[in-house]
Parts: structure tokens; C-alpha cells; sequence
């Protein structure tokens, strides 16, 4: 895999700017041992519960990034973004804060229960057909004026979620060697490299995805974005597409990316909450399955993280994927 260092513009400078720029305004989220995990893998084995975040999800680190950087003019005109998950919560609960109006495109199959945490959070949904039909929108809202908060391809986004990365290696008590991470389009685990791997070039980054949401393993296979139509219960990692930005960070960051069933992420999602008193979505839950299965290669004395990263998600699904998949 040819790594293209100069395509990706996000380094560990911008995200301690970004840590600086948003103190006070995110939790600091728990990193701890965990007792269970650790036998369950067979090092030593933290976690770090982004599940707590405001929000729900790692989201409001960027989006206070971003929108906390944008001028008077462009607050008066508001912002627009595209999202059916933890992305239009956190812009929705950002905006509100800093006193601008947030427009959220969605597609019209996203979950009543994301339209009402967005909504609740202050923003104001517009369904659209799908995710296409809703990116071609957000260019409309644009071109009259309204910043368009990418959820992912962005690099004042990219920085701000990579604070989380700052705080890991600072809670961890001491160096680590694997750090699993939900992909999705790509930023979260680009600004999370651009930290961990500015402090310590050492750490393996496993990136992770569900079989039905693809969208980085498909476009480095591809060697360009892939539009994809995800299918997967992991709805959050379900991006339409990777960009050239974040697919240059994947190759930079990432040692892989481990795709697994659907099944498995509900599997280690109730484990988790049942053993870790921690309430996860699928999209976090699969790095606990990712790291499962490939504990194997951990060697003796390694330490490892899980990062979980947003808890957004109905009970009533739960309960059906449990029925489903027979966990």
C-alpha cells in the first residue's frame, strides 16, 4: 500500500490547536483498565468510553472545532450538513451553543429516534431521498450562503476528534501498542492517527468496519472513493462514500482494517453492557470484536485499547438484533 504523506493536511500540531481551541466545551471521557477485557484477550487491555461524550458520540469534538472557527458572517447564515446519525446530533447541539442555526439534511431512512435527538439538540431536519440526493443539496444550501459542515472530510473536523487521541495517550499510564478504531468515512480515525502516531510512531492503528458498511476497505481496493450503500446495523459507520483526504490518512495511520459480521458487533455490544455496565452502538462495539479476533498476535507484556466511540442507539433495536442474530 503506497503511502502519500503529502495528500493528508492534518498533523499533530493542528490538533493540539484544536484541544486548546475547544477545552471546556467536550468532556474529557474515561480511559481505564479493563479487568474483563484484559482476560478476555489476554494482555493488558484498556478503553476509552467516548460513549460518554456529549452528544453520545466523539462528534461534538470536531464540530466545536469547526463551527467555534468560523467568522461572524458565517454564524448569521448558519450551517448545513448531511448526516443521519451522531454526526447531525453533535453539529445540532455545537450549533446551539454558539448561537447559529443548523440545518440537517437526512435521508428519509434514517432512525425516528436520530431525527428526534437532532432535533431536541436545537437542529433542523430536512429529509431528502438519500445520501446522494442530500450531499447535492447541502451545495445548494452553499452556494446561498451557508457553511457546509462535512461530517468527515474536513481538517478542522479531522483535528478536533483527534483531541480524543491526546487524551488517550495521556490517561493510559503509559505507551501503548495496538489501538483499535471504527472507521467509517474516515476522519475519526484520521485525526485520532494524527495524534497518537505524532506522539508515538510506534502504535499500531487497527481501524474497523462492519461487513455492509465498507466504505475504506472498498475505496483503497478501488484506489479511489467508492459510493457504496450500506446496509450493515452500524449505522453510524454507514458513510456513502471515503475521500481522497481520508483515504490518504487511512493508508498513512492504519496497519488494516478489520471487517466484521454485523452479528459479532451485537454479540460484544451486549457483553459490554452486561460486563462493563457501558451502553454502546454497534459502530463501537465492532472493535471489541475486531480486537477478539486477532488476539492472537498480541504478544506477551502488549497493551492495547478499544476506542469507544458513541452510544446512540434504540433499545428496541438492540432487542431485535438479539432476536435476529440469536445473541
Amino acid at each position: 500500500m503506497t503511502i502519500d504523506v503529502t495528500a493528508f493536511d492534518v498533523g499533530l500540531a493542528d490538533v493540539q490547536a484544536a484541544a486548546a481551541r475547544i477545552a471546556g466545551r467536550v468532556r474529557r471521557t474515561p480511559t481505564y483498565y479493563s479487568a474483563g477485557l484484559s482476560a478476555r484477550l489476554g494482555v493488558e487491555t484498556w478503553v476509552k468510553v467516548e460513549s460518554l461524550q456529549l452528544g453520545g458520540s466523539f462528534k461534538v469534538r470536531g464540530c466545536y472545532n469547526k463551527l467555534m472557527g468560523l467568522g461572524e458572517a458565517e454564524l448569521a447564515r448558519g450551517v448545513v450538513t448531511v448526516s443521519g446519525g451522531n454526526h447531525a446530533i453533535a453539529v445540532s447541539l455545537v450549533a446551539k451553543a454558539v448561537g447559529t442555526r443548523a440545518l440537517v439534511l437526512m435521508p428519509k431512512a434514517t432512525p425516528a429516534l436520530n431525527i428526534r435527538l437532532t432535533e431536541e439538540a436545537g437542529g433542523q431536519v430536512e429529509l431528502c431521498e438519500d445520501s446522494v440526493a442530500a450531499f447535492a443539496q447541502a451545495e445548494d444550501y452553499a452556494a446561498q450562503g451557508m457553511t457546509h459542515v462535512h461530517s468527515y472530510d474536513d481538517p478542522a473536523i479531522i483535528a478536533g476528534h483527534g483531541t480524543l487521541g491526546l487524551e488517550l495517550a495521556a490517561d493510559a499510564g503509559g505507551r501503548l501498542d495496538h489501538v483499535f478504531i471504527s472507521v467509517g468515512g474516515g476522519g475519526f480515525s484520521a485525526g485520532v492517527g494524527a495524534a497518537l502516531k505524532g506522539l508515538d510512531p510506534a502504535v499500531r492503528l487497527h481501524g474497523v468496519e462492519t461487513e455492509g458498511a465498507t466504505t475504506m476497505t472498498q475505496a483503497l481496493a478501488a484506489g479511489e472513493p467508492v459510493a457504496i450503500r450500506p446496509t450493515s446495523i452500524a449505522r453510524t459507520l454507514g458513510a456513502p462514500f471515503a475521500t481522497k483526504r481520508t483515504m490518504a490518512a487511512a493508508r498513512q495511520f492504519l496497519e488494516e482494517i478489520i471487517v466484521v459480521p454485523d452479528a459479532d458487533a451485537v454479540r460484544e455490544l451486549v457483553w459490554v453492557l452486561q460486563n462493563g455496565r457501558v451502553l454502546l452502538e454497534p459502530a463501537a462495539a465492532c472493535v471489541v470484536a475486531a480486537a477478539l479476533e486477532r488476539k492472537d498476535s498480541f504478544r506477551p507484556g502488549e497493551r492495547v485499547c478499544l476506542v469507544l466511540c458513541g452510544s446512540n442507539v434504540a433499545l428496541e433495536d438492540i432487542e431485535g438484533w438479539r432476536k435476529s442474530f440469536g445473541v
